[in-house]
């Protein structure tokens, strides 16, 4: 649904620059399509689509508003201005007091064209108000500076709860659900865990406990035991939220919850198991604002970048990115999409599921259900003139050789495959029955990647590395020479866990004309990693090793993962 402040801007940006140009207005009819589906603001959609810069969007709401653009560059508002509103209405109607002018007082508001807020407020305080635009993630900022939410831990909670149990058996499981301790408890694990930038989390009953764990940075992290007796209201309360059947408990279900945190949308991609002790359910966050869908972001070397940068530009061809489950692979094609994704090209995903909305994009879930699969959106796409094409996952003989078809007739195709390493993917296509020809004539470049945690930058600690770290990466003396490795001590900053964010390691195999002729002749993978490596691949391990002299991660990790 399109929020008051959006449907707003795209009327101003209709009337005042859109006149006349009938290519714009269509344009800025896809925007307000794109708002109403997927609950994005106006200003992010028009800004991917390049259609106007954010600058350009805020000053013309402040010409409009006859106010002006706020840039706060962390001066400090006078302390009178902030108490006059209390840190719920602050924080409820997006402003913040920011100045006082001939008894008239100036709101930075997080949606200034919304009049429904400044009407209340103007009730409320009594006394005139002029709203003034600043760019939402540094309104965001600053209303966290001035106003910030006090937000309960799961521990506080628990506490709270002490001895509360549910009473009788027989009350149902939905009356349960909707208690108010279990509305707050599931609340704030959720909050939490979007607090801690968790990508998962997990709620597990046992026989005699209920353990909740979220996954931050790839690693597992236990929260503090609930009761036990809170396991099944607490995973119906989820089945209600995301829309699923609470009285069914022997079937997997899959389910979604869209919330908002501190006026941002946040996706929950829920999936039910049935278990012996109950039901185990998983949560997957996505968050856009922790993932940022930039290829200089990812952490990959500057020549494997270059190098793939030149692939994502090719007119046809296949570009697989491979690994285990995640180990990025999404992000990575994400992030190449926003890269490439300009008005001038139609581009169409085919997704299970369509993780995140990104503007311009024609994103399709697939639904086995609903006989809607990989392969019936395939074909389907031929017939919508695309320019590139995204397939989730080629998992099966029919899906790879459309995927082909399309690279052979003029389309460039972006998809995943699970292989250990890029030379292993030309016999993992083989097995499957694709010809040694066509995988020759059609793969522009394999990327197999891993994940591993950087060292946090709050508490990374130098020091010699000893003979059982060599030994463990395989090295000599020589070859480390007088370079000093690193761990992280722990701290508050990284939760004692001594890693903070993760990078890429990567191995990026180019498809030139020579790697073409020993694929087509179906030459074994080990010869052809080989003959790769002699053309300039480097592999995940020496990636590994090049972040560890660099000083972003650890022995451990560059081991556990290559």
């Amino acid at each position: 649904m399109i929020d008051i402040n959006s449907s707003a801007l795209i009327d101003l940006l209709r009337s005042e620059r859109a006149a006349g140009n009938p290519e714009l207005m269509q344009h800025l009819n896809e925007v307000a399509e794109e708002c109403e589906s997927s609950g994005k603001s106006a200003l992010a959609v028009v800004e991917n689509f390049g259609l106007f810069t954010r600058q350009e969007m805020l000053e013309l709401m402040a010409e409009n508003l006859g106010s002006y653009v706020w840039n706060p560059r962390n001066q400090d508002i006078e302390r009178y201005l902030i108490d006059l509103l209390e840190v719920n209405t602050a924080r409820t109607n997006g402003v913040i007091p920011i100045a006082e002018q001939a008894g008239e007082l100036h709101l930075a508001m997080r949606h200034p064209l919304d009049y429904q807020v400044i009407e209340s407020l103007r009730f409320i305080l009594g006394r005139p108000l002029l709203a003034v635009v600043c760019d939402p993630d540094v309104f965001e900022n600053e209303l966290d500076r001035y106003y910030p939410a006090k937000e309960d831990s799961i521990q506080d909670i628990i506490s709270e709860l002490g001895e509360y149990q549910i009473e009788e058996e027989d009350v149902p499981d939905e009356d349960k659900a909707n208690e108010m301790p279990i509305i707050k408890f599931v609340d704030v694990v959720i909050q939490q865990a979007i607090r801690d930038k968790a990508s998962d989390i997990h709620f597990e009953p046992f026989e005699k406990n209920f353990r909740i764990r979220y996954r931050v940075d790839g690693a597992l992290y236990e929260m503090p035991q609930p009761p036990r007796s809170l396991a099944t209201p607490v995973i119906s309360r989820i089945k209600i939220i995301s829309g699923l059947n609470i009285s069914e408990r022997r079937r997997p279900q899959d389910g979604r919850i869209q919330l908002r945190y501190n006026g941002r949308p946040v996706d929950l991609r829920v999936s039910c198991l049935p278990t012996s002790h109950g039901e185990s359910v998983v949560l997957r966050v996505l968050d856009r604002t922790v993932v940022n869908l930039q290829l200089d972001s990812l952490g990959i070397g500057a020549d494997v970048l270059e190098k793939l940068r030149e692939i994502i530009q090719l007119p046809n061809g296949i570009l697989l990115v491979t690994g285990p489950t995640g180990s990025g692979k999404t992000t990575t094609l994400y992030s190449a999409l926003s890269e490439i994704n300009k008005i001038e090209d139609k581009i169409l995903t085919a997704e299970d599921p369509v993780e995140y909305d990104i503007a311009g994009l024609i994103q399709c879930p697939i639904n086995d259900a609903v006989g809607m699969t990989f392969q019936k959106a395939l074909r389907a796409f031929l017939r919508q003139d695309p320019d590139r094409i995204l397939v989730g996952e080629i998992r099966d003989f029919e899906t790879a050789q459309i995927a082909i078809e399309a690279s052979l007739t003029g389309h460039f195709v972006f998809s995943t495959l699970h292989t250990n390493d890029a030379a292993s993917t030309v016999t993992r296509l083989m097995d499957i029955g694709v010809e040694p020809f066509l995988i020759a004539s059609s793969l522009a470049g394999v990327l197999a990647q891993r994940l591993i945690r950087r060292v946090c930058p709050n508490c990374k600690t130098f020091y010699t590395p000893t003979e059982n770290d060599l030994e463990r990466l395989n090295l000599e003396p020589g070859q480390v020479g007088d370079r000093k490795f690193c761990y992280g001590k722990g701290c508050e900053v990284c939760n004692n866990t001594g890693y903070k964010g993760r990078k890429a390691l990567t191995e990026l195999m180019l498809i030139n004309d020579e790697l073409r002729e020993m694929i087509a002749n179906s030459t074994p993978a080990n010869i052809v990693r080989d003959r790769a490596c002699e053309l300039g691949m480097r592999m995940l391990r020496e990636d590994g090793l090049q972040a560890i002299f660099n000083g972003e991660t650890t022995v451990d990790e560059v081991v556990r993962y290559t």
